[in-house]
């Protein structure tokens, strides 16, 4: 049986103080100070996990307990030795592949120093949750009536790893698409490169309220740590796919704006009648993140190699993966919003309410 690592963390104080009520009287500043002396630790094992081609696998979880504030905050030498600290650990249960999970495989240089440091194959699972997230917007703009070749199309965070590899993709497919980041420098070298795909008009803009104002299809995968989007930001009859965690889109935006469509991108049912994780993160059961499924793919598929670190996703990698998943039997999960299903009625109330 072949076997997996994943290596995760918290991305809310509460998601400490839930396993450690002991905690939750303290000031968050305080839990954080005294979880930045904890070294990482195996929290569960990982089973049931079958192919539908027979092939099995089981995994690990294993946890580098700090909040997303202090591996941005903290230098990069240290964030590395706490990751590699943990990859030790998943060397010692004898992996084939390990995965890294939410801001682990943002800072620093995306997982390639983790690989060369590490005996292990390591992969940030952004080529799956990129092809996810593509085709979660595109599904949920064919629920809604949007043509998409026709359609304004708005990617936040574009010129990050996965903002980066959504643009690529959805480039040939959307009439306008626009790129939106922080810095115009690399926006500007994303344009010139997705003007030579002969798709979209594309244009650039470091405002996302005015990015998103336009847009009937957006992709957001910033990595801030507060929400970006509000309930005036979005147009009627707008797709949203939120691919970042923490989340960028407001949770206001779904208790005021029933005339938009709010999805969680990369939300993937994982193949096995008994998988169990072992513990709980926030999911239905048999389901998990994209970044977590690429993994658990490339370990059914025996793709022992470190297949996507850096920062620089190809489409062709994004279609390699999204194939492989599908030959397994992974699957998106339909639409999922704040960790609820978004029945059918619901999707075509809001299609109705934008006068669609």
């Amino acid at each position: 049986m072949n076997k997996f690592a994943f290596i995760l963390h918290p991305i809310r104080i509460s998601d400490i103080t839930r396993r450690f009520p002991i905690f939750k009287a303290l000031p968050a500043s305080l839990t954080q100070g005294i979880f930045k002396q904890v070294p990482p630790f195996k929290t569960a094992h990982i089973t049931g996990i079958k192919s539908i081609t027979g092939q099995e696998a089981e995994g690990w979880f294993i946890v580098v307990p700090w909040s997303p504030e202090m591996l941005l905050n903290t230098r990069w030498p240290i964030v590395l030795d706490k990751i590699l600290k943990a990859g030790h650990i998943a060397e010692e249960l004898g992996v084939d592949i390990m995965g890294l999970g939410a801001f682990l495989k943002v800072v620093g240089d995306k997982g390639v120093s983790v690989a060369k440091g590490l005996s292990v194959p390591v992969t940030t699972g952004n080529s799956y949750t990129t092809a996810s997230a593509v085709q979660g917007a595109l599904l949920g703009a064919e629920r809604l009536g949007i043509d998409p070749k026709n359609a304004h199309a708005t990617v936040v965070g574009a010129t990050g790893a996965i903002g980066a590899a959504c643009a690529r993709v959805l480039c040939p497919k959307v009439g306008h698409l626009t790129l939106c980041a922080r810095s115009m420098g690399p926006l500007e070298a994303l344009q010139q490169e997705l003007r030579l795909l002969n798709g979209a008009e594309v244009g650039i803009v470091t405002d996302s309220h005015e990015a998103i104002k336009q847009a009937e299809i957006v992709i957001t995968v910033t990595s801030a740590t507060d929400t970006l989007i509000e309930p005036e930001d979005i147009r009627p009859g707008a797709v949203v796919c939120d691919v970042a965690r923490p989340r960028n889109v407001s949770q206001a935006v779904y208790e005021r704006r029933r005339d938009v469509l709010v999805i969680d991108g990369g939300v993937i049912k994982v193949p096995g009648e008994n998988v169990d994780f072992g513990m709980n993160f926030g999911f239905p059961p048999k389901h998990a993140e994209a970044c977590m499924a690429e993994t658990i793919a490339l370990c059914l598929e025996g793709r022992f190699e470190s297949f996507t670190i850096g920062g620089d996703i190809s489409a062709q990698k994004v279609s390699e993966i999204d194939q492989i998943a599908t030959k397994h039997g992974f699957e998106i999960s339909g639409f999922r919003r704040f960790e609820r299903a978004i029945p059918d009625e619901e999707v075509e109330a809001i299609r109705k309410a934008a006068g669609r």
